[in-house]
């Protein structure tokens, strides 16, 4: 025991704490440049920038290929050109027939008429141009956020500007999933460290039962918690953001909120919440048993040191991993989830411009999700670099 537990065992973080070898300045790394830097954070911040140029164009890169399938997707290839021509022209055929001399012209000369007018419509649509063309120029358009006018869809203001009707919808996606998610993360952690103290329990073993449940996704869960809690007991509404009419004090407003969040949060918590604990339970158990947590048992640390220390932090960039990966079930599924609680978010904004063949809302919306997916595993990346000290920051990953 003693010869495993040494006076220098090596911890995941000990050998950090250590002085690099062969600095240029005498080897302790703190040597001084005329300007009053240090080489070490010149360094240091030489390869934090290159990590983050990386991660940036690796993301532009996700994002343009995201976007760009969802342009050949919402437009078929070019198919939907002619329902669009379609509907032009049966537009133009009702506001011709208006007209008491457009019904009083032979019926030659009214389908010449017609097709004028549509072949106008379509040049000032810029459907006379090849689609592979103008895939591009709608590549740009969203990319650049320049989003232009949706064809049937508009704000609650009134406006068929792409911009505003997105900017309308994404504040109550935001409440719900930045919400949910913050609360799946927490109740994960705690309640995996608190069964990793009582493997083999009773709670333990039901939490590993019901850990196949989070197949489900989370709008299956929507389902019944609405059944259950609005239409049986009729605790808490069947959808929406806030009461009808919204009420005007600004603290009843929220708490309106907060009533009409609990169902859908509740839906995206338990979508992934037992399979979470399982799995971060798990990382816990293979942590407690390293040889650097028995020495610091012997040491006689509190049981609490020793889990923070010791375990947690040890495991934290194999959760937030994980996390990051369990985000992409989330976003994918709270277009139906929010649909099933007819809240006003983008998810709910697809399935209309969808139903609609909104094209422009369609691609502004899959853009906006691209960008909020992006964000988020830029965040993580930063977290996971500082969480974990043996990630070679821009030298291409995890040190081992």
């Amino acid at each position: 025991m003693s010869d495993s537990l040494g006076s220098k065992s090596e911890t995941p973080y000990s050998r950090h704490s250590e002085p690099n070898e062969g600095d240029a300045d005498g080897g302790d790394g703190s040597g001084l440049n005329a300007d009053g830097t240090t080489s070490t954070g010149k360094s240091s911040a030489k390869r934090i920038s290159k990590y983050f140029t990386v991660r940036l164009l690796q993301a532009a890169v996700t994002v343009t290929l995201a976007v760009y399938a969802s342009i050949l997707i919402a437009n078929a290839g070019g198919a939907v050109d002619e329902l669009r021509i379609g509907q032009i022209r049966e537009q133009q055929s009702v506001y011709l027939s208006q007209s008491p001399e457009f019904r009083d012209l032979r019926s030659e000369r009214r389908r010449d008429l017609i097709d004028e007018h549509v072949q106008m419509e379509i040049r000032r649509l810029g459907l006379d141009e090849p689609f592979i063309f103008r895939s591009f120029r709608y590549l740009r358009n969203a990319l650049t956020l320049d989003l232009g006018r949706a064809e049937y869809l508009t704000s609650e203001s009134g406006s068929r500007q792409v911009r505003y009707i997105i900017l309308e919808r994404l504040p109550p996606t935001l409440y719900l999933f930045a919400s949910g998610n913050l609360i799946l993360f927490f109740l994960s952690v705690f309640g995996a460290l608190f069964l990793s103290r009582r493997y083999g329990s009773k709670l333990d073993r039901a939490v590993v039962a019901l850990a196949p449940t989070s197949t489900a996704p989370n709008w299956f869960y929507g389902i019944f918690l609405v059944l259950i809690f609005s239409a049986v007991l009729g605790w808490l509404p069947f959808g929406g953001m806030v009461a009808s009419p919204p009420p005007a004090n600004p603290f009843l407003y929220f708490l309106s909120l907060v009533r009409h969040l609990v169902l859908p949060v509740t839906a995206v918590v338990l979508n992934l919440l037992f399979v979470s604990i399982y799995t971060y339970r798990t990382f816990f158990l293979l942590y407690s048993s390293e040889d650097y947590v028995e020495m610091a048992k012997a040491k006689g640390l509190r049981s609490g040191v020793v889990e923070r220390r010791y375990i947690l932090r040890p495991t934290l960039p194999t959760i937030i991993t994980n996390f990051s990966l369990s985000m992409i079930t989330v976003w994918l599924g709270s277009i139906l989830l929010e649909g099933v609680f007819n809240w006003p978010g983008l998810g709910s904004l697809i399935m209309q411009a969808i139903s609609q063949t909104d094209t422009p809302v369609i691609i502004g919306s899959v853009a906006i999700y691209s960008y909020l997916l992006v964000f988020t595993f830029l965040i993580l990346d930063v977290v996971y670099a500082i969480v974990d000290p043996r990630v070679g920051v821009g030298s291409g990953g995890a040190e081992s």
